[in-house]
């Protein structure tokens, strides 16, 4: 069962709803039909560590990972 995130154009609210195939959605405030499906936006488990960042080079700027010395700015 889907979650989808609207607006209701009544009244204003946004809110989640899980929605089946065969149910129409409503407001939960005003119970208006009146709604306007919203981009969601969702979030993933990361499954692996992220790379630490790279030190800054010599110069303080870019940190190349070619090492000290080797960027253009240098």
């Amino acid at each position: 069962m889907p979650i989808f995130e609207y607006a209701c154009g009544d009244c204003g609210r946004e809110f989640e709803a899980l929605v089946r195939s065969d149910t129409v959605p409503e407001c939960p405030a005003c119970h208006s039909k009146h709604l306007a499906k919203q981009l969601s936006v969702f979030a993933t488990a990361e499954t692996e560590p992220k790379m630490p960042a790279m030190a800054a080079g010599p110069c303080g700027s870019c940190g190349h990972p070619d090492g000290p010395g080797a960027c253009a700015l240098h």
